[in-house]
Order: C-alpha cells, then structure tokens, then sequence
C-alpha cells in the first residue's frame, strides 16, 4: 500500500491540465478495491484520502522516528523528575496557544499550516547543530524531551483541524479512520528507519530524516488546499481567507460552549488515566528492567505491536464500528477498556498486566476513540476547529498530563499503592464514558441543525 501511495505522490507532480488529471485518474484506481468498497469511499473523494493518507504517514513516520529516544531520556533522566518535564510542556503550550490563534487570525489556511511545519523543520535543523556537537548533552536532552511533546500534540492538532475542515461530518464517519491508518502505517515505519539508521549514521542525521518527512507533509498540505479551492461542494471552501478574530478566541470558545467544555471533559480524563498507567508502568520497568537496551527494545516492541493491532483495526473494523453502532459507541469503547483494566491492575499490579493494558488502551485510543473524537469537530465552525481544537488538543490536554503527574506524586507520597489509585480510577472511568455518550448525541443534534440550515 505505501508502494502505492508513493507511485501516487510521485504521478500527481508530473503535468498538468489533462495529463495531470489522466494520472490521478489512473493512479487512484490502483488503490485497492476492496479497501475502498469496505470504507464506501466515492470516486470524487479519492484523491483527497490518498493525500490525507500519505500527509499522515509522513507526519507519524518522522516523528515515531524521534519517539524511541525520548522514551528511554525519561527513564535516564530519572523518572521522579517526569512531574517537571511534564510541567515544562504545559507552560510552553500555554505560551504557542495564543501565538497560533493569532496566527491563524492573519494567515490564510495554507499559509497558516505550511507557517507552522516550517516552524518545526527549522527548530530540528536547530538540535541537528548542537547534537552534532555535543553541546550540554544534558540539558539538550531534556530540552528535546519537552519539545517533542509539544510538536507531537501541535502537528497532529493542527492536521486534525485540517481534515475537519475537509470533510463533512458524514465523511468524517466514512473516512477518517482509513486517514488514521496512514499514520498507524506512519508509525510503524519510523521505528524501523530509526533502527536501520543508527546503524550507519550517528544519532542528529535523525532530526534531518525526520525534517525531510515534514517538507513531504507541505507538499500534502498544498495538494489538498487546492483540490478543496477546486471543489468547495465537498468541504468548506474559505481556504483562502484568514479566521479572523483575536489570538484568545481558543480559550473563549472552548469556555463558553457546553459542547466543547464536554470535548475538553473527555479529553481531560483521557489524558489523566493515561498519565496514570505511564507513570506506574515506566516506574515498574524502571525496577524491573536495569539494562538501558533492553528498555528501548520493550518500547520498541510494544510500540510496533500497538501500531500494527492499531492499522488492522482503523482499516477494517473503526469504519463500520461507526456506521452500524454510532459515534457513541466508539466513543464509549476506551473509557470501557479503562475501566476494566484498572480493575485488573487493583488486583494485580504485575508487568504482564501493565502491558497487555497499555497495548489494548492504545490500539483503542488510535484505532477507534481519535477518529471518532475529530468527528466531533466536524460541525463546529472554522474558527472553533483551529483556534479552540487546538487549544483543546495541547493546553487542556498537556495540563492533564501536569496536573495528574503531580497529583501522583503527592498521593503516592502520603502512602497510597498502585492499587489504590487503580480502584479510585474505574468509576472515574465510567464517568468517561457517561461523558462520551452525551458528546455523540449532542453532535447528531448539531448535525442536523447544520443541515437544516443549507
């Protein structure tokens, strides 16, 4: 498939006017039958899913290429100490919030996006320079650790908003878990390039691989603002004009809606749970596992199995999950396995279990629950989708991770066990759940009032 999808990329650049539009045609039909009559995908919406799906691939891939490395400066840089690097993503987020509301406020969509990977190509030419030199490898170390956290949420946000932007809620349904998947393919390409890499180059030639992938990633972005200008019947069509508005208006959005205010709820709660599990889980691998390598080699393994258990499920099973039982369910179906995994962790707080629940947590989390939560953007408006998803996806979301690392810390000191807190999470995690049933009927509620307008 990614064979396929490069042929593509490499087709849609040779001629134009009706060379250029023979090649399309001729590329896209290659695409796999089945996968396409499975999704119920229609010809005038191929070319921009292979796009979407190829944008994705090239942004997981780069960065599941870095990913590996941060993992393992977690564990050496002390994991008592993951509280602060926590924090210090937060603070920076709170800080690149506002700045990209105001940016989004001036610049038209394509310039707005291509701004914003140009931004991030430029600080890994950055670490290329002071890697390469062994500058203060220490404090570069953690430096790198808080800035990949913040580019992880950033650009996909942003990528996210994009595709809401695209696409209709209907779709979004339909499609949005096959454009997931290029990015589950995404990532398990990257941690491979990252081993094969390592062998023959040193260490920094990895932020200039991963720079080349977000460089491919504008050339995406490009394509698809203008199949979008060529066909605004299918998405919005305002690519061209700026939002508007002040560099707050993410916030005062978020605030003022019950809808998003319920977003911000689930993803609050998603994110704390999972800052749980990682916390108790680093911290038992921590004791358990002394050597460095044989780390790094268990986050490459369950890295690799949640990335291919996470593109079997987004390609066949998320899209008809949706379509036959609703949004709700796919949103209900994490809070579910969370329930029932701390359920297994109060009884018993052995690896096996940590990692048979971090395994099934993640494949539901990219598999089925991130698709279905970019529907819900899908019938607000574009100001809304860019400014206040945005804050959604980084502030709310990184001040999860701060707030419940240090949460954490402080129960744990006054004495309670993994245990405990794995008890107090299951009805918690029910409440997630009540939480993401009442998000999917108040997007149905929205969708029709959408339509009744047009």
């Amino acid at each position: 498939m990614v064979r396929r999808i490069l042929a593509n990329f490499l087709l849609a650049g040779e001629g134009r006017g009706a060379a250029l539009s023979q090649s399309r045609s001729r590329s896209v039909n290659r695409m796999p039958f089945c996968v396409l009559k499975w999704v119920r995908a229609e010809a005038g919406e191929r070319i921009p899913l292979l796009w979407s799906f190829l944008y994705f691939f090239c942004l997981l891939c780069g960065y599941y290429m870095l990913r590996p490395v941060r993992d393992e400066m977690a564990i050496e840089g002390g994991v008592q100490h993951l509280p602060w690097m926590m924090t210090g993503t937060f603070l920076t987020l709170l800080v690149a919030t506002p700045l990209f509301g105001y940016l989004s406020s001036k610049l038209a969509r394509v310039q707005l996006l291509l701004s914003v990977y140009g931004f991030f190509v430029s600080h890994l030419a950055l670490f290329f320079v002071v890697m390469s030199s062994q500058w203060h490898p220490e404090w570069v170390a953690r430096v790198f650790f808080v800035w990949l956290s913040v580019f992880n949420l950033f650009v996909v946000s942003v990528f996210w908003s994009f595709m809401a932007d695209l696409f209709t809620p209907e779709q979004g349904t339909r499609l949005f878990s096959v454009i997931a998947a290029g990015g589950s393919a995404g990532a398990m390409v990257g941690p491979v390039l990252t081993a094969g890499v390592t062998y023959v180059l040193p260490l920094p030639m990895l932020m200039v691989f991963a720079a080349l992938w977000l460089v491919v990633c504008g050339v995406c972005i490009y394509q698809l603002d203008r199949w979008s200008r060529q066909h605004p019947h299918q998405g919005l069509g305002h690519g061209g004009q700026s939002l508007g508005g002040s560099m707050w208006a993410g916030i005062r959005l978020a605030a003022s809606s019950p809808y998003l205010l319920g977003i911000c709820a689930y993803l609050f709660l998603l994110t704390m749970s999972a800052t749980v599990l990682y916390l108790e889980q680093t911290a038992l691998i921590s004791r358990e596992i002394s050597s460095p390598e044989s780390r790094t080699r268990l986050f490459a393994g369950i890295d690799l199995t949640v990335n291919v258990l996470t593109f079997v499920t987004q390609v066949w099973v998320t899209n008809r999950l949706m379509l036959r039982f609703g949004l709700g369910a796919a949103l209900l179906f994490l809070p579910i396995v969370s329930a029932l995994g701390f359920l297994a962790i109060g009884m018993s707080h052995i690896l096996e279990v940590f990692l048979l629940f971090t395994v099934m947590r993640r494949v539901g989390e990219y598999a089925i629950s991130k698709p279905a939560r970019e529907v819900l953007f899908t019938v607000v408006s574009r100001e809304e989708k860019y400014k206040a998803k945005n804050f959604i996806d980084t502030a709310v979301s990184r001040g999860g991770d701060a707030s419940t690392g240090w949460a954490v810390s402080g129960i744990k000191a006054l004495g309670a066990t993994t245990g405990y807190l794995a008890w107090f999470l299951v009805p918690v995690m029910l409440c997630w759940g009540w939480i993401g049933w009442f998000l999917a009927r108040r997007e149905t509620g929205l969708q029709r009032e959408k339509e009744s307008l047009h």
